[in-house]
């Protein structure tokens, strides 16, 4: 049994490691990019990075997700798979500045 659950972890640690990463920054209570393209379908890991000298909330109606931004740490969110289309996100402190859409592009023809 024990051999069985080491050969299920084994197997699954492939599939974690192909996540594609993308990166935003916040600073200036402003998000960079603002405008940030994933693939369709796919599940992905988004790091955030407060540069900041406060907190922030990464807040989304539309991604169904909503977390905590430390100010000097790099902050991990999982979306995804999504469908094409442009999701908005805002800072729920900075309502007003922190703002950006995640724009689901599925892939071109022949790719």
């Amino acid at each position: 049994m024990q051999r069985l659950i080491w050969i299920v972890l084994l197997l699954s640690l492939p599939a974690k490691a192909e996540l594609k990463e993308f990166h935003l920054t916040l600073k200036n209570h402003l998000f960079y990019p603002s405008r940030l393209e994933i693939p369709a379908g796919e599940k992905v890991r988004l790091l955030v990075s407060n540069h900041d000298a406060t907190p922030e909330e990464f807040d989304s109606f539309d991604l169904n997700r909503e977390k905590v931004l430390f100010p000097g740490r790099v902050n991990v969110i999982f979306i995804g798979p999504l469908a094409p289309g442009e999701y908005v996100f805002f800072g729920e402190f900075s309502p007003d500045t922190a703002r950006g859409v995640v724009i689901v592009k599925a892939p071109q023809e022949g790719q």
